[in-house]
């Protein structure tokens, strides 16, 4: 398994392994942040490659200040448990820390909720119990309709 930086090669091999492992919706988030990521920094977006070539695993990583945050963990159904996304979230702290990074987050939600105990199983911890939001958009086309 060969872990190496996203090249725009690899948009469509990666949009299917989201397609397979997240929600419409999350899809549509994730590629908002992966295009947002690499006008930015195409270091912190990883993808696996299986010996054959064929692209089974990506991670999206973004940075603010000396915080690092990561999105978009993904390996393909038939390539899970392997230690692919393991070795992902290495790679990216290996270069979070390389930039300069003291802190990394993780946002989990319902569709990424099943991925808590591998990351509880690689050293994070819940710093947090609730996240409270409200779409405006929505709460105000109630409010005239």
């Amino acid at each position: 398994m060969r872990l190496r930086s996203f090249q725009l090669s690899d948009a469509y091999d990666v949009s299917q392994i989201w397609k397979l492992t997240a929600s419409h919706e999350q899809e549509r988030e994730t590629l908002q942040v992966l295009s947002e990521q690499l006008g930015v920094d195409r270091d912190l977006v990883l993808v696996a490659e299986a010996p054959n070539g064929r692209v089974v695993g990506a991670i999206v990583g973004t940075i603010d200040g000396s915080s690092g945050f990561f999105y978009c963990l993904a390996v393909h159904p038939d390539y899970q448990r392997q230690k692919i996304g393991t070795r992902l979230v290495n790679a990216l702290e290996e270069r979070f820390l390389q930039k300069g990074v003291k802190r990394i987050w993780i946002t989990v939600d319902e569709g990424t909720q099943k991925l808590l105990p591998f990351y509880q199983h690689l050293g994070y911890r819940n710093s947090c119990c609730t996240r409270l939001e409200k779409d405006l958009l929505i709460s105000a086309q109630h409010k005239t309709g």
